[in-house]
């Protein structure tokens, strides 16, 4: 990919950030940490942000750096329109399905990826920093490329929605448990922002970040450190193959509805409820995906018979 290829593709990237309400009106856009979120160098980033700042989407101050504007109907429109480059490419395809299916081994290199795939290198280096940045994929030290453990079965799938049905109503019991008005705020407002946002034109990249994030920040409120970071860790894991079976848009809505009920039982001080609402709301999405799971992994088992 060029550099102003993959400078366009970090614009949109920024841009659907503030459409979908994680980044508001006079946030401030830091350079490196854009760079880590998106696996690239500072040079791209700084490119796509000129590019926002010509757009009208932020605004860059004189030796304080780029800060979000209010998004206007043009700029919403150009999100509609640049939807495409977030679609999955069959080369990302290619890979998933191959690390799902266990054709690849768990440690590889980037020429091995060109000669299996028949791409050039920065086709390869465009899907790993895609799998990187879905959480599946991982730079070693010094050589090389790590796939991470996921979820590659529909077992497992359940297994992860059960563990989670466990710990994240528990994580608002806790004795430390304390509201954090600032997470509720943001989330609340991030929630809102994707019911009044086209969710049918959002990336699904983007819907699931925004799922993971919501349930990620409501358990750091446990203040207890390990239900965070197992609920990260798992989240990781099942994330490919929940995006490999589609998301269920119009079940995006009902979560986003059930998400905010859950906000409003915890601001009027009513965690014990609360607790019982995310129990509920985690066995509804394990009921309506599991069946979209296990059908996606029929399919993939019968086109592998297919080709043998």
């Amino acid at each position: 990919m060029r550099s102003s290829q993959l400078a366009q593709t970090i614009a949109n990237e920024i841009t659907l950030l503030v459409t979908s309400g994680e980044l508001s009106v006079g946030d401030h856009l830091k350079t490196q940490q854009l760079a880590d979120r998106f696996g690239v160098s500072r040079s791209p980033v700084r490119e796509a942000m000129d590019m926002l700042a010509t757009q009208g989407l932020l605004e860059q101050k004189e030796n304080r750096g780029f800060f979000v504007k209010e998004i206007t109907d043009s700029i919403a429109e150009r999100v509609r329109e640049d939807a495409e480059p977030f679609e999955v490419s069959n080369d990302y395809q290619r890979l998933a399905e191959d690390w799902l299916t266990d054709r690849i081994p768990a440690e590889v290199t980037e020429q091995m990826l060109r000669e299996r795939y028949d791409l050039t290198k920065s086709q390869v280096n465009d899907v790993l920093m895609r799998a990187s940045r879905e959480g599946w994929a991982e730079r070693k030290q010094g050589y090389g490329w790590r796939f991470l453990p996921v979820a590659k079965t529909p077992e497992a799938f359940e297994q992860i929605y059960r563990f989670r049905m466990l710990i994240e109503p528990a994580a608002m019991l806790e004795p430390a448990f304390r509201l954090d008005r600032k997470i509720i705020e943001e989330q609340r407002r991030i929630q809102l922002r994707m019911l009044e946002t086209d969710i049918e034109r959002l990336p699904a990249e983007r819907l699931l970040h925004n799922g993971a994030l919501f349930h990620e920040e409501l358990i750091k409120m446990s203040n207890n450190p390990f239900f965070h970071l197992s609920l990260v860790r798992v989240n990781r894991m099942r994330r490919l193959l929940e995006y490999r079976s589609r998301v269920d848009r119009s079940r995006t809505v009902r979560q986003c509805q059930e998400h905010l009920e859950i906000l409003d039982l915890l601001e009027r001080g009513e965690v014990v409820e609360a607790s019982y609402a995310m129990r509920r709301h985690l066995g509804g999405a394990l009921s309506k995906k599991s069946p979209v799971t296990w059908s996606w992994s029929h399919q993939a088992h019968e086109k592998e018979l297919l080709e043998k």
